[in-house]
C-alpha cells in the first residue's frame, strides 16, 4: 500500500470531526511537491481539495500562505475558497496529520501545456491584477532593491561551485546526474556572458509580496481563461517582473511555441493595463529577468546530488526543457526586446 492510499481513511475520518464534511469517496488527487492531495467527495454531491502535510511541516508558514491566497481572493483573484475548520483554523490537526481544505476547481487544467491564443492576455491580466492585489498586503509596500539582488550571478557561481564539488566526491556513471554534471560545468563557463546580459537590467527593481510560486502546475486552465491560482506561499518581497516572466516564459511554453516573442508582448500589454504601476523599464526586463535567472539557477540540476529520490522521468524532462529554454531565450532577446520597446515606448 502507497503512502497516500494509507493515508486515504485517516483523511477521511478528519473531514466529518474537524469540517463537518462527510465524505463519501476520498481519492488521490494531483501530485504535490511536499504534501499528499485528495480530492473528497462530500454527501451533497459537492467537492474538496485536501492537502495533506507531511510531520515535520512548517504549519505557520503554511497558514500564512493560505491566508495569502484568501488576501487574494478578497481582492477579486481567481483563488479557491479555503474552508475553515470547525474552530475558525486554516489548517486541522489530529493524529499525527494535519490537512486544509479548499473549494474543487472543475473542469480546468494546469498551464503546464503551454500559453497559447487568448491565453497570453489571460494570463498576464490575471498576474497583473494579482499583483496590484499583493502591492496593498500587510506585509509592506513594494520598494526598490539593486538588480543583483532579483539575478545574482556571484551566488550562482558560489552554488554552482558547491555542485560541482559534490559531483566530484560522487562521479555519476550515467543517466540525469551525468547530464546535471556537465550542465552545471557548462552553466559555470557561461556565467562572464550571463554577468554582462544582466548588466543591461535596470540599476533597481521593485520587489512587493507576491504570489512565491507562480510556476504552470499552480495556474489552472479553463479553455482560454484562467480558472484558478493556486499553492501561493508565504509573504515575502520579490520582484514582480521576475515572477510574471517565470509564468509567461515557462520553458515548456518558450520551447513549443515559435511566436513566444508575440505572445509575451500581449501578456505583457494586458499586465500593464491592469497594473499600471510597474515601470515600463521593468517591463521591458521581463525576457532578460527570465533568462538570467533560470541562467543562475541550478534547479533541477541539484536535486542529483540533494534529493535524488525525487529525480522522476518528469523532472528530468523539466530539467533539459529548462536548459534548452535558457539557450532560446538569449538567442531570441534582442528580438523580444525589440517587440515590448515598441509596445511600451
Amino acid at each position: 500500500m502507497s503512502g497516500a492510499e494509507s493515508d486515504v481513511m485517516p483523511v477521511a475520518g478528519i473531514l466529518p470531526l474537524f469540517y463537518r464534511i462527510i465524505p463519501t469517496a476520498v481519492d488521490e488527487g494531483p501530485a504535490g511537491t511536499a504534501t499528499r492531495n485528495y480530492v473528497a467527495r462530500d454527501s451533497e454531491g459537492g467537492r474538496w481539495f485536501v492537502k495533506a502535510y507531511p510531520v515535520g511541516t512548517d504549519l505557520d508558514a503554511e497558514r500564512q500562505a493560505l491566508e495569502l491566497g484568501q488576501f487574494a481572493r478578497l481582492g477579486g483573484l481567481p483563488v479557491p475558497v479555503v474552508r475553515q475548520a470547525l474552530d475558525g483554523d486554516l489548517i486541522a490537526a489530529a493524529g499525527g496529520m494535519a490537512v486544509s481544505v479548499t473549494a474543487y476547481v472543475k473542469n480546468a487544467e494546469t498551464a503546464e501545456g503551454g500559453l497559447s491564443g487568448d491565453r497570453w492576455a489571460a494570463v498576464g491580466e490575471t498576474v497583473g491584477r494579482l499583483h496590484r492585489t499583493l502591492a496593498r498586503h500587510p506585509a509592506g509596500p513594494p520598494r526598490r532593491v539593486p538588480a543583483r539582488e532579483v539575478c545574482d550571478v556571484e551566488r550562482a557561481r558560489q552554488r554552482l561551485d558547491r555542485l560541482l564539488a559534490l559531483f566530484a566526491k560522487r562521479r555519476p556513471a550515467s543517466g540525469f546526474p551525468t547530464w546535471a554534471r556537465e550542465t552545471a560545468a557548462a552553466r559555470l563557463d557561461a556565467l562572464p556572458a550571463v554577468a554582462a546580459m544582466v548588466k543591461g537590467l535596470p540599476t533597481s527593481l521593485t520587489v512587493q509580496t507576491v504570489h512565491g510560486d507562480l510556476a504552470s502546475p499552480n495556474l489552472l486552465l479553463r479553455g482560454q481563461q484562467v480558472a484558478a491560482l493556486i499553492d501561493f506561499r508565504p509573504p515575502s518581497h520579490r520582484s514582480p517582473a521576475w515572477e510574471l516572466g517565470r509564468i509567461v516564459l515557462d520553458p515548456r511554453t518558450v520551447l513549443a511555441e515559435p511566436e513566444w516573442p508575440t505572445g509575451l508582448a500581449e501578456a505583457i500589454a494586458a499586465y500593464r493595463a491592469a497594473n499600471p504601476a510597474l515601470p515600463p523599464e521593468e517591463l521591458l526586463a521581463v525576457p532578460r529577468l527570465a533568462a538570467g535567472y533560470m541562467a543562475c539557477s541550478v534547479y533541477p540540476l541539484s536535486e542529483a546530488v540533494d534529493d535524488p529520490a525525487a529525480v522522476t522521468p518528469e523532472l528530468e524532462a523539466y530539467g533539459h526543457n529548462r536548459h534548452a529554454a535558457v539557450a532560446e531565450l538569449c538567442e531570441r532577446l534582442t528580438e523580444a526586446e525589440e517587440v515590448l520597446h515598441d509596445l511600451l515606448h
